[in-house]
């Protein structure tokens, strides 16, 4: 029997292995296709996606196969400065093709002792008070205490779970494809400059390797969007839009997407939880997708694992949903909006010529750009500073710099006043006593995910917080003095 199932080894799969392999949880991952795919679906990582692999040792990994481009927030395919005025040490979009992100977070999921199973297709589940019984395309049956359905927006698991999925069916569709061509460079850039003038949907340009990555609008919106186009299709649309199809040729990937969007009603059905593109689909305007996926394996690794492990406290695995849930619908507002500014419709350009104007200010270029990042995500923690319910960004310490220390995925006191303890709760939460120029509070206690769940200098607000989080201590607690 298996601690935790996860339906799925996409990035949100892996990166959810990933995080309950530091707590100990033992893991399976099945995925139906018995070899990685090659289809670029995504194009890289926002700042926060970029902080997740910082504060887990993984982002040298990701820069070595990367590339960088500074500034971010860009909206709608308005053209205007991107801003470089976040509150990161990341404010940059890491360009790096799916496939890639896919193969380190798999690879980091195997050193740290999950089972992964590739050619694996979940056909059957059915749950009890213990646990879940899950069946395999081969007739066999698995058991777990959990299942995860990280599975994608056409879930079997949410399916089978009878969670409703509303929201608006597809009405555009893209074809995207990685080809060599056969046009020179300038004549080609010169092309699709002139196509993008009055068809924003449609663009190509170089990747590694020689090809070319091209999108461009789908002549109807396919039955079944899990099969990829044709090259001969891809071609006839090039031509629709560019009056050349390039001399497309040798794809080494083609595949396609639409403007579908909806949300779940739920993430969670007793011991089954839903993740990722299961939980949550929508247009890829802003390139959100994936880095949703990682963001809630993120919040939900550690969570699922105090449950596994006995010392959640009552309501924290619940948490996942009352905090992922909205910045899920907020993802679905932006992209939606983002889908409606690319129209050419009267109504729709009328709002884009108004947008564009206002993008003039900083601020609301910044505002956008926080909202696309998820650097501006806000947990409700109740009252407090700013900074509560936030996650912390990376700061220099007398003794090196935050992330450094958030590698293992334990909680964190930082503490500037050297006088506060965690006894009780040390094997879940680390306490380091030092300073930083840049931390205007005395201490902070941060969650596994690094958002701030307290502030101060109060031990006995402290000791009084601790459980919300973090459950009863594992010993007594109660005899030490404050400050000991």
């Amino acid at each position: 029997m298996f601690d935790v199932i996860i339906s799925g080894g996409g990035p949100t799969g892996m990166m959810l292995a990933s995080e309950l392999r530091l707590h100990d949880v033992d893991v399976l991952v099945l995925e139906k296709d018995a070899e990685p795919g090659t289809a670029v679906r995504s194009l890289g990582l926002h700042p926060r996606s970029i902080e997740i692999m910082d504060q887990r040792g993984l982002l040298e990994r990701f820069l070595a196969h990367g590339q960088q481009y500074p500034g971010v927030g860009g909206f709608a395919a308005i053209d205007k400065p991107r801003t470089a005025n976040l509150d990161t040490a990341h404010a940059y979009v890491l360009g790096i093709p799916q496939p890639v992100t896919d193969r380190l977070l798999a690879e980091r999921a195997g050193e740290l002792g999950a089972q992964i199973r590739r050619g694996c297709e979940v056909t059957g589940v059915e749950q009890d008070r213990d646990g879940v019984n899950v069946g395999l395309g081969d007739g066999t049956q698995l058991r777990s205490r959990w299942l995860v359905g990280c599975d994608g927006g056409r879930s079997l698991v949410r399916r089978i779970l009878g969670i409703g999925f509303p929201g608006e069916p597809a009405k555009t569709e893209w074809l995207l494809g990685e080809v060599e061509v056969t046009t020179p460079p300038d004549e080609l850039a010169e092309v699709a400059g002139e196509v993008r003038k009055t068809h924003k949907g449609f663009g190509i340009g170089p990747t590694a390797n020689g090809l070319y990555r091209a999108v461009v609008p789908a002549a109807t919106v396919a039955e079944d969007r899990s099969v990829p186009p044709t090259l001969e299709e891809f071609r006839t649309q090039l031509r629709a839009y560019a009056g050349t199809d390039f001399g497309a040729h040798s794809p080494r990937s083609l595949s396609r997407f639409s403007d579908a969007t909806r949300l779940a009603e739920r993430y969670r059905v007793g011991r089954v939880l839903l993740a990722g593109d299961a939980a949550h689909i929508h247009p890829p305007l802003g390139g959100q997708g994936l880095n949703l996926g990682i963001q809630d394996a993120f919040n939900l690794g550690w969570k699922l694992a105090a449950e596994d492990n006995g010392w959640a406290p009552e309501g924290l695995l619940d948490s996942y949903y009352t905090e992922r849930h909205p910045v899920a619908e907020d993802v679905l507002t932006i992209t939606r909006a983002q889908s409606e500014l690319l129209s050419t419709e009267p109504g729709p350009q009328a709002v884009r010529r108004l947008l564009t104007e206002l993008m003039d200010f900083e601020d609301v270029r910044q505002f956008l750009a926080e909202k696309i990042t998820a650097i501006g995500i806000r947990y409700n923690f109740g009252e407090g500073p700013e900074m509560l319910g936030k996650r912390l960004r990376d700061i220099p310490l007398s003794r090196g710099r935050l992330y450094e220390l958030t590698r293992e995925g334990r909680g964190l006191l930082l503490d500037q006043t050297g006088k506060l303890s965690v006894t009780g709760w040390t094997d879940r939460i680390d306490h380091v006593a030092d300073v930083s120029g840049e931390l205007d509070a005395p201490a902070v206690l941060l969650r596994p995910d690094g958002h701030v769940a307290w502030i101060g200098e109060d031990q006995n607000d402290l000791l009084h917080h601790l459980p919300t989080w973090f459950g009863a201590p594992s010993e007594d607690a109660g005899r030490m003095s404050p400050g000991g």
